[in-house]
């Protein structure tokens, strides 16, 4: 089934210049790369697109860590592209991520990653209209 689906490459993954590497991985895999902003994100841009972490401890964390620099936003498509994206990605916490996956890789910690994907089709459609206003 053909989907759509985001990733952002985090402020940690564009200073270490991994963009073009997790931009390479998804076209090897056979993903067609639909759209790509480059942006920092505002504050208010931030807590509307992490909205749904907003009464979780680490929040603040968070919304200080995404607008601290540029970060990436790529819409992909291809075959079940939701799921096979957050395989691809690897668990959120680095230490735990399989080797191979991304985070597993490049990914230092929990909020320095590398990387954000969509995790249903519901998210995508927030966090899309949020990168891509």
């Amino acid at each position: 089934m053909t989907e759509k689906t985001l990733f952002i490459v985090k402020p940690d993954g564009v200073v270490r210049n991994l963009v073009g590497e997790v931009i390479l991985r998804f076209e090897r895999k056979g993903f067609k790369i639909l759209k790509l902003n480059m942006f920092t994100f505002t504050p208010e841009q931030a807590k509307k697109f992490y909205d749904v972490h907003k009464d979780k401890t680490f929040f603040g964390e968070l919304i200080s860590y995404i607008t601290s620099g540029p970060v990436v936003a790529a819409i992909i498509e291809g075959n079940n592209a939701i799921a096979a994206t957050r395989i691809m990605v690897g668990a959120t916490k680095s230490f735990e991520a399989e080797p191979g996956s991304i985070r597993g890789d490049f990914g230092l910690g929990f909020s320095e990653n590398i990387i954000h994907a969509s995790d249903s089709q519901e998210s995508f459609d927030h966090e899309s209209r949020v990168a891509f206003e």
